[in-house]
């Protein structure tokens, strides 16, 4: 009966693909929709593509072994999307682009362009090849696939709908899978209450509630703290919807810059939200777990230790597999499927268009771009498969890469925003400087919520600062 299920929303998101196929008749419908997308339909697209499987089973593991801390920065969220509406959005719209690096390229130059451009496909083909690689190690604990074969099935289904249908079918399902991994995580609570008396339900989500914000710690090095929850999520926020072409892209899809302006700050709503649900699935867990005797069933050693434990963002999968009654343990795993299959989709179809857009720099060829999209969905194919789950230290590296270059991508955008226009040479050796200082603030324990903030503000200070010290080299035309 799972398997059924799965199949049969499998079969679902192959008939968008190819309803849609017809509608792309230019590379600006294959990467834009044609301006049609209804504003609902984009926000919801936004929130399934920024989230993982990741987020599907490590927020409720956040709350089973801590408390509802990561709200603050839900709330930041909301904060960087308000910026990106007021401040980035307008300049997308008003130019007429496909690929948000084209106004990077109107203002500093192709070279400029492309550098941004190549930063970004790095960072969407490392952070979301190994995304890939987590939501294969997970859905083979779940269903005893395999790694390698669960990568292959899951990326071949998103090729060929993402193939034939492009954006305008990768965001419908989008919207679509967004609601299936939604209401897998309130089926979860409806199941879960009815498990656990409901005095240890109101005491355990009261507690829970009254830790959300944390005042006490170091700022430079407390991530739960609130004034980091605030400054991460902002910055985090107003950088990656911002900056990073696959999340800015489902609100160029919108008719106008209004329905964009509501898709985007209603995204950020709407993930708090989806925090609230998961994070509430494992304050749950946490109680559950403690009525059960785990040593007297046959359970797994991918979810316990010697000592009948369970192991960190196992609790989910657990409880997914082991205590869900068949057929809503199918919507649940439909439900992983879902968070992975939306952020897959959706770099595939980003990577390709700023592919030919940006480097290749042609502006209208759909059977390049559909080829291009084949490319990179075996490139994150080959980077999920030939790493494994050892590669821990790749692992966390490639999750957390978008610190790393975020900075770099939103200071070009708000050097075009000032109107201010460093050299060529001085953006590149900003830039590696931006990138040195995540490693810097990192080796001194510095919290991750001040990577982007940090590195934007050296990567911009440093692209001002650096023209008197090199008179010499060319200007921009």
């Amino acid at each position: 009966m799972d398997l059924i299920i799965i199949i049969l929303f499998f079969i679902v998101f192959l008939g968008i693909g190819f309803l849609f196929s017809k509608s792309n008749q230019t590379s600006a419908d294959y990467y834009r929709g044609g301006g049609t997308i209804p504003w609902p339909v984009a926000m919801f697209s936004i929130v399934a593509t920024e989230t993982s499987v990741l987020t599907f089973i490590s927020i409720p593991s956040l709350a089973y072994t801590s408390d509802w801390w990561f709200l603050q920065l839900a709330i930041g969220y909301i904060i960087g999307r308000v910026l990106v509406s007021f401040f980035l959005l307008p300049k997308y719209f008003s130019n007429d682009i496909v690929s948000i690096y084209e106004v990077i390229g109107n203002y500093f130059g192709r070279p400029v362009q492309k550098l941004s451009s190549v930063i970004f496909l790095v960072t969407r083909l490392l952070a979301d090849g190994i995304r890939f690689l987590a939501t294969a190690i997970i859905f083979n604990i779940l269903t005893g696939w395999g790694i390698i074969p669960s990568v292959f099935v899951i990326g071949m289904i998103t090729l060929i709908y993402s193939y034939f249908g492009g954006i305008r079918s990768i965001l419908w399902i989008d919207s679509l899978q967004f609601l299936i991994y939604l209401f897998g995580g309130l089926l979860s609570i409806y199941y879960l209450c009815s498990y656990i008396p409901h005095e240890m339900i109101y005491s355990s989500v009261r507690d829970s509630a009254s830790t959300i914000f944390h005042f006490e710690g170091s700022i430079l090095k407390n991530s739960h703290m609130f004034v980091n929850g605030i400054i991460g999520g902002t910055f985090l926020s107003f950088a990656s919807h911002g900056a990073d072409y696959m999340m800015v892209q489902r609100a160029l899809s919108c008719k106008d810059l209004s329905s964009a302006k509501k898709a985007m700050i209603g995204s950020g709503v709407f993930v708090f939200l989806q925090f609230l649900i998961f994070l509430m699935v494992g304050t749950l867990l946490n109680q559950y777990f403690q009525l059960v005797d785990l040593e007297s069933m046959s359970i797994s050693s991918h979810y316990v230790d010697n000592q009948w434990n369970v192991l960190k963002d196992r609790e989910f999968p657990l409880f997914i597999n082991s205590f869900l009654p068949v057929g809503v343990r199918g919507i649940l795993l439909a439900g992983v499927l879902s968070a992975a299959m939306s952020t897959l989709s959706s770099s595939i179809n980003s990577l390709s268009s700023s592919t030919v857009r940006d480097i290749l720099n042609i502006k209208d060829n759909i059977k390049l771009s559909k080829l291009v999209s084949v490319f990179w969905a075996f490139a994150l194919i080959f980077i999920a498969s030939v790493f494994d789950e050892s590669n821990n230290l790749l692992l966390i590296t490639g999750l957390r890469i978008a610190s790393f270059t975020y900075g770099i991508l939103l200071s070009l955008f708000l050097l075009r925003l000032l109107n201010i226009k460093p050299r060529d040479l001085d953006i590149v050796i900003a830039s590696l400087c931006g990138v040195v200082s995540v490693f810097v603030m990192q080796s001194y324990g510095i919290s991750w919520t001040w990577f982007i903030l940090g590195s934007t503000l050296i990567t911009m200070s440093l692209s001002i600062t650096l023209s008197p010290i090199f008179p010499n080299h060319e200007k921009n035309s």
